[in-house]
């Protein structure tokens, strides 16, 4: 299924060859900016031979407060947040440098057993203990740090080559955190380590993206141990995972991604295997429907195969949110495969494998925004996520419809300049 999903997604993308060439500038994004479709935002552009400045700052932070049902729900606070600075400078007739500094406090606002989010899996904590039911906090205070030199060529080509000693391999889809879709859901997909965007922390990056009209070619080399969520260091390790990603406008604000990495990588959660294969395929799109003022949605396909002789598994996700003046309504369905050692669960079948079975999630929520304050804004939202188990998994969860309900605060803001 994956494999059909990536030839349609690749084939989508040859097929708009009416788009004018023009179509890939995003009419969102301020002057002296241009649309970044890898990472889904305005990113200071180059600007030839003006010798010019760009700084830009965001930030995105949620303060909620979640009631789970069931014997693994765990009524608790908690803080996502992300800050992100990006600092240009244009050096000569065809050159720009850019630092690019992403940050969070994720460590010191989750509680110890993480951010509660039922059938939510991945890294471990300090005692080696792995985060169950619950999403792990992000390296803090650092998540990435990128520095890179843009190239123009032609016209309208650009040849950006960077390093990150933490950062974000080239592939999976767009990252949770800077998609459209998910701008008012602080829930990290539950397909996040299921060959979605998991690689948005890697160690150690080194890559290049090339920019021709529509089409984006990305490649990098990285570590393929994930930074521990829990240890104040950045480490640099060795470049043993590779990984390619295709991005294809088909519009101004029609995309199609496909993504392949390998990754080298010990991980004791699944004993005996020493390196996982990623692929992805995701399409975006915005656009206005009836008395709405936008639609924003995210269609995702990830699968990881570990090897040798470890599991294959599959994720989809469709997540979508519809804006009419102050008001978002959205919502998030995923699908995907999980292992009942991830869950820690002891079921009768155990007993001689450890078998993957479907579950799946159902969330929807609502936001209401303030009148923006200069850069920034305020939201007072809700929602509700409706889990769905096989009968075997059931019993531990108290049921197969488990539900978790959460009442949040948003703060969100961006600001730029360019001298």
């Amino acid at each position: 299924m994956l494999r059909i999903a990536l030839i349609l997604a690749s084939l989508i993308g040859l097929a708009a060859v009416s788009v004018p060439s023009n179509a890939v500038d995003a009419p969102r994004c301020a002057p002296h900016e241009s649309w970044d479709y890898a990472m889904a935002m305005c990113m200071p552009e180059n600007d030839a031979g003006s010798e010019s400045v760009a700084l830009s700052a965001q930030f995105n932070a949620f303060g909620m407060f979640a009631i789970a049902q069931g014997p693994r729900g765990v009524d608790a606070w908690a803080a996502p947040n992300m800050v992100m600075v990006d600092l240009g400078q244009s050096v000569g007739a065809s050159h720009f440098l850019n630092l690019e500094l992403m940050g969070t406090t994720e460590l010191w606002t989750y509680p110890r057993h993480g951010y509660p989010e039922l059938l939510q899996i991945g890294e471990e904590r300090s005692d080696g203990t792995p985060y169950v039911d619950a999403q792990h906090p992000h390296s803090s205070p650092i998540m990435g740090l990128t520095l890179s030199d843009s190239f123009t060529i032609g016209q309208s080509g650009t040849l950006k080559v960077f390093f990150a000693p933490r950062g974000e391999s080239t592939d999976g889809p767009v990252a949770f955190m800077h998609r459209d879709s998910a701008r008012d859901n602080p829930d990290a997909p539950l397909g996040h380590h299921v060959g979605q965007d998991v690689g948005h922390i890697s160690s150690t990056v080194i890559g290049a993206q090339l920019a021709l009209g529509r089409l984006s070619v990305e490649g990098s080399v990285f570590n393929g141990t994930e930074p521990s969520p829990t240890i104040l260091k950045m480490t640099v390790g060795a470049l043993n995972s590779q990984a390619i990603r295709f991005t294809y406008a088909l519009t101004p604000e029609h995309r199609t991604m496909v993504s392949w990495a390998h990754v080298q990588q010990y991980d004791p959660q699944y004993p005996g295997t020493e390196s996982a294969t990623r692929l992805s395929a995701s399409l975006y799109d915005r656009f206005s429907a009836g008395e709405l003022d936008t639609v924003d949605h995210s269609l995702i396909v990830g699968s990881i195969s570990r090897h040798p002789g470890g599991s294959s598994l599959t994720s989809f996700l469709d997540e979508t949110v519809m804006t009419r003046g102050k008001s978002d309504l959205w919502a998030r369905i995923e699908i995907l495969q999980r292992l009942a050692s991830e869950l820690g669960l002891m079921v009768p079948e155990q007993r001689s494998m450890d078998p993957s079975r479907w579950v799946s999630a159902f969330t929807l929520g609502y936001t209401h925004w303030s009148t923006r304050a200069g850069p920034v804004q305020v939201g007072i939202g809700s929602s509700i996520t409706i889990d769905a188990l096989p009968r075997v998994w059931a019993a531990p969860y108290g049921g197969q419809t488990p539900w978790t309900f959460r009442l949040m605060v948003q703060i969100r803001g961006f600001r730029g300049s360019h001298q």
